[in-house]
């Protein structure tokens, strides 16, 4: 077994591998660096990327979901930053797949490259990571979202009270380009160079 600090280290790193992404670059999952991260590829593998494990009625992606959270987030009339982290907030998934919840509590170490990874995301996108007060916000519209996708796509009612939502959104089939083309809008839009 390998120390935990072992895995950030460059040789064991090599070791490991990268996966090649749909823009053609290498990046290492367990060591993410900001430049071998990049929207298109983000937006490409997250509209790809079945929400649920694929235990869904009707295909629907992760990008889909993460569009739908960012307009709630719009909606509700949150700053740019939640917004843009909305949209982003599944970012690892696009480099080391969706894990659905249960399964990922028991999954320490992959939690921790997916968080890695998401820092770096949020780093090169929003200038640094979350406040307290954002995750709380990009937490919330995330589980409010949730809420529905578990409703139209399985036919499950959470425990929660149904959650008032700000937007008008749908969990029915949309073609991946189509997400992919308005998830890249989407980020034109709220990114501020």
């Amino acid at each position: 077994m390998v120390d935990n600090k072992q895995l950030y280290k460059k040789d064991y790193v090599q070791e490991v591998g990268y996966i090649t992404t749909y823009t053609g670059d290498h990046f290492y999952p367990t060591a993410p660096s900001k430049e071998n991260i990049h929207i298109e590829d983000i937006a490409h593998a997250l509209s790809y990327i079945c929400r649920g494990n694929g235990h869904v009625k009707n295909f629907f992606s992760v990008g889909q979901h993460c569009v739908n959270c960012a307009l709630e987030a719009m909606a509700r009339g949150y700053s740019r930053r939640v917004c843009l982290a909305c949209l982003l907030h599944d970012a690892g998934e696009a480099y080391m797949s969706d894990v659905p919840r249960p399964i990922k509590v028991g999954m320490p170490q992959y939690r921790e490259w997916e968080d890695e990874i998401i820092r770096v995301v949020y780093e090169k996108y929003l200038g640094s990571d979350l406040t307290t007060e954002e995750e709380k916000l990009v937490k919330l519209v995330d589980d409010d979202m949730l809420y529905f996708d578990m409703k139209v796509l399985l036919g499950q009612k959470m425990a929660q009270e149904e959650p008032e939502m700000m937007s008008m959104f749908s969990q029915e089939y949309v073609p991946f380009i189509e997400v992919e083309e308005q998830y890249l809008e989407i980020f034109e839009q709220l990114y501020e160079v």
